[in-house]
């Protein structure tokens, strides 16, 4: 530790230590390399938790590549050598697509938490390439519709995203020619390291701990819990000295002005009053704070805007819709939408996993390219996602201001449902990340009138703290209820790099 101690602040190597004695405890030796097989009988968790900006995820990328230095098996979700079966394992793993992809942009070879319990199983022909990219076999020669050229470039592009469908994507391969079906995963892995994990609920806690014997989660406990957990997050109930908090705060090398309002929002003594006028000052000293007097029309097609209340979204939503002269009872191409889960009935479980496995999970964003060749389906770019054009059954929801059913324009009898995304609540933001965020501050202004309180904390304040720091690069604080016209019309140009291909089920060219 030495030498990590060297690049690390104190609370970083106390918490690398900590996670190095109980991967030791489970046979994992990380000082000297050395794997032994994992004792029965010891299950364990631990957390590493800490606000925005105090180095989780550097962390995080750290000890993966450390395990995956000392030999450690890392299982990605897009493909699972049979020949490494009998190796130490990792998996790393976030709630959502738009969660994982932003680890993946780090180097880290994360996947969605449906992705690890539902793996793949690969054409015969294409898993001699997935093999050989693993570091499992031989190049392959002779493989059907494919040159050593397309072979290179597979090569080319896993050594810098370690993604299997990716690869062969790069070589010109579509999923559906590769993937020939999902199937339940029913072997045990090793470790787990779960990002976003103040979104888990205790459900999903308990299926990971199923799967993994040593769990490690990072996670914010200043966001928001999970609903229908009573304020609390699954890390708030393990024992104190199972949980690592990281105290101290990075700061890019200009300082982060959205990371500064995020932190000033721990002090109890701040009112609303007081917190608006800090970012109204940030705002004249820094172009990466917006004091916003309207609703940017242009970024909700890809940047929907944060909001409290389920009516404010819904007004959003349906103005974004007029000044883009939507139909009513059509979508435009390039409008977002929100997955809100999959309706198949259980005799069609494969093409849930089908659907689940390309992206379409709850909460996913999508946006909708134009309708498929059958009616009630829809060409869709699933944001965040490895091979994200797909065309699928869909059911589409749009609600009205003041009526309890929403309209429906059009939808598939059965397949997966959209809300429109133009914007959404703070909590089903968590998770995700973006450029540039708006937050509609009289929402927030209504929580802190309301007084309400959530584990010891206001509410207004955790609603502010997830909805800033959402932002990676900009921040709009929205004051007031207006909305800007749209400088251009809604767009997919930028998301056309390939045509939305169907999903496969048992080789056959069927859409789901």
């Amino acid at each position: 530790m030495n030498e990590i101690a060297l690049t690390y602040s104190d609370d970083q190597a106390a918490a690398f230590d900590a996670v190095a004695e109980m991967l030791r405890s489970a046979g994992v030796h990380l000082d000297d390399s050395l794997l032994t097989p994992s004792p029965s009988g010891a299950d364990q968790v631990m957390a590493i938790t800490g606000k925005a900006g105090s180095g989780k995820t550097l962390l995080l990328a750290e000890l993966y590549k450390a395990l995956e230095g000392a030999g450690v098996n890392v299982i990605s979700g897009d493909y699972e050598s049979r020949k490494k079966r009998d190796k130490r394992t990792l998996a790393i793993l976030a709630p959502t697509n738009k969660a994982a992809s932003v680890l993946r942009l780090r180097g880290v070879p994360a996947t969605t938490i449906h992705r690890i319990l539902y793996t793949p199983v690969y054409d015969p022909e294409y898993e001699r390439i997935a093999e050989w990219l693993s570091g499992s076999g031989e190049r392959p020669v002779d493989v059907e519709g494919l040159t050593d050229l397309a072979l290179d470039r597979a090569a080319a592009f896993f050594a810098n995203n370690k993604s299997i469908p990716g690869a062969l994507a790069a070589a010109g391969l579509r999923g559906s020619d590769f993937i020939t079906g999902w199937k339940r995963r029913e072997d045990p892995l090793d470790i787990g390291f779960i990002d976003e994990a103040s979104m888990l609920d205790d459900k999903q806690f308990q299926d990971l701990k199923e799967i993994f014997p040593t769990l490690l989660l990072f996670g914010d406990p200043a966001q928001l819990a999970p609903v229908n957990q009573s304020g609390t997050m699954v890390f708030e109930k393990l024992p104190e000295t199972r949980v690592k908090n990281l105290d101290r705060i990075f700061r890019q090398e200009a300082d982060n002005p959205i990371l500064d309002l995020a932190h000033a929002l721990g002090d109890p003594s701040l009112t609303f009053e007081d917190f608006e006028r800090m970012i109204e000052d940030a705002s004249k000293r820094d172009e990466r704070v917006v004091w916003g007097q309207r609703v940017e029309v242009d970024l909700m097609a890809r940047s929907p805007v944060l909001v409290w209340r389920n009516a404010t979204r819904i007004r959003l939503i349906n103005a974004f819709r007029n000044v883009h002269g939507a139909p009513e009872d059509a979508l435009l191409a390039g409008e977002p939408l929100i997955c809100d889960g999959i309706e198949l009935p259980l005799k069609h479980r494969k093409k849930r996993l089908d659907l689940e496995a390309r992206g379409l999970i709850k909460g996913a964003q999508v946006i909708y390219l134009g309708e498929g060749r059958k009616p009630g389906f829809s060409r869709l770019h699933v944001m965040g996602a490895e091979d994200p054009q797909v065309s699928a059954a869909s059911i589409v929801k749009i609600e009205k201001p003041d009526e309890e059913e929403p309209f429906i324009p059009f939808a598939a009898r059965m397949g997966a449902t959209f809300l429109h995304g133009a914007a959404v609540t703070i909590h089903k933001a968590q998770g995700s990340q973006w450029d540039t965020v708006q937050v509609f501050a009289p929402d927030l202004y209504g929580a802190a009138r309301m007084g309400r309180v959530e584990a010891g904390q206001p509410l207004w304040k955790r609603l502010a703290y997830v909805a800033i720091t959402r932002a990676q690069e900009r921040l709009i604080w929205v004051v007031r209820n207006r909305l800007a016209k749209p400088t251009y019309e809604l767009t997919v140009d930028d998301l056309r790099a390939a045509p939305a291909a169907p999903l496969m089920l048992d080789n056959t060219e069927e859409e789901i």
